[in-house]
């Protein structure tokens, strides 16, 4: 009867405590709760909650196909009755709400109700909607206390890069986590991704920085994408930058932070990029930025040939830059296909690739 009468009034979210027993409800009045009283196993009383709140807001006792979990992550829910998965006290309902292209502020807010989890909070996070209210520093506060006790890389790269967004979190609270990332560099790859150009960290430019952009000006003045991302690079946010690649690249804790490193570093060098399908071997990207080096009228790269012209005293760290715009997953993807292995001995695995790219980091901060 109770149940009844609270289905009787408006909700705009349900949520079950089955360590509890309770059913509690979320309506513009508040929350309030109904303390269950099973008369037979708790899990088929639970069983016959559900399907009493299934029939009362979508008419069938069935409820949310639980079991299709693939679809809902895949956000193919339809947005015509997410309010109504809301309460069905069904925690794979709300995650197929918190998945679905028609999230709204509102019901984002509804669903952190119904079921805080970081998944939940990482994927309304990535909505600009809900990135932009106040929910959204909810969420980033939330995912701050929940760092240290993340134990997925991947996920710890996803929560700092979703917190760094504008607006979401202080000065201090971004240094905090970037004192932590001294002690676990996996959150470095979040900071190289989100904000790439503002990293906490004090670092002088490159020394021919002023040499170099005074005699390429008039190809600034251009636009051209080579000459900008050389200027980028030379600046101190760019050696702050390849500090932290450097950083994290010489002890990296697993392949996940390998391959979000590989992608971050093909992002940021991207404007001087060969056209075509990318390599899949180190030794081919040498090659190739050796040949774009040497010859890149021959390639079709005019920004390349421009910035070699003006500048043929910076030759090698312009192919540096060949060399980084080439990397990526796809360089590691062999390597990590035919071993599962962690640590120092990952690590060794991959320095047939990592070795290289160190000697290019050095020639882009003026070490070599």
């Amino acid at each position: 009867m109770r149940l009844n009468v609270m289905l009787a009034n408006e909700l705009e979210a349900v949520r079950i405590d089955e360590s509890s027993m309770t059913v509690y409800a979320l309506s513009p009045r508040g929350e309030t709760a109904v303390r269950l009283n099973p008369n037979c196993r708790d899990e088929s009383y639970v069983k016959q909650v559900k399907e009493l709140l299934s029939t009362q807001v979508l008419g069938s006792p069935g409820g949310y196909p639980v079991y299709l979990k693939r679809w809902t992550r895949m956000g193919q829910t339809r947005d015509n009755n997410l309010d109504k998965l809301l309460m069905l006290g069904e925690p794979e309902a709300v995650v197929a709400v918190v998945h679905a292209r028609g999230l709204t502020e509102d019901l984002a807010r509804r669903a952190w109700w119904a079921m805080p989890s970081a998944d939940n909070a990482r994927k309304m996070l990535a909505r600009d909607c809900v990135a932009r209210s106040d929910l959204g520093r909810e969420l980033a506060e939330f995912l701050i206390e929940f760092l240290p006790f993340e134990e997925n890389p991947q996920d710890m790269i996803e929560s700092v890069r979703l917190i760094l967004q504008p607006g979401l979190i202080d000065a201090e609270a971004r240094d905090r986590i970037w004192a932590r990332a001294r002690h676990k560099n996996t959150y470095y790859v979040g900071f190289l991704q989100a904000v790439p150009d503002e990293l906490p960290e004090e670092h002088p430019p490159h020394p021919a920085r002023e040499d170099v952009r005074c005699a390429m000006r008039p190809l600034l003045e251009q636009g051209n994408p080579a000459a900008r991302l050389l200027d980028r690079i030379y600046s101190p946010a760019g050696q702050a930058y390849l500090r932290t690649v450097e950083t994290v690249l010489r002890k990296p804790n697993n392949q996940d932070v390998v391959v979000e490193l590989l992608e971050a570093l093909k992002d940021y060098f991207s404007p001087v990029a060969a056209p075509g399908e990318r390599l899949r071997e180190i030794e081919a990207v040498l090659a190739q930025a050796g040949q774009r080096r040497q010859d890149p009228a021959a390639t079709g790269d005019t920004v390349l040939a421009e910035l070699l012209e003006c500048l043929p005293d910076q030759a090698d760290a312009i192919h540096a830059l060949c060399v980084f715009s080439g990397v990526g997953e796809r360089l590691v993807a062999p390597t990590f296909a035919r071993t599962d292995a962690i640590g120092s001995v990952m690590r060794r695995k991959i320095e047939p690739i990592t070795s290289p790219l160190f000697e290019h980091l050095q020639v882009l901060r003026g070490r070599r």
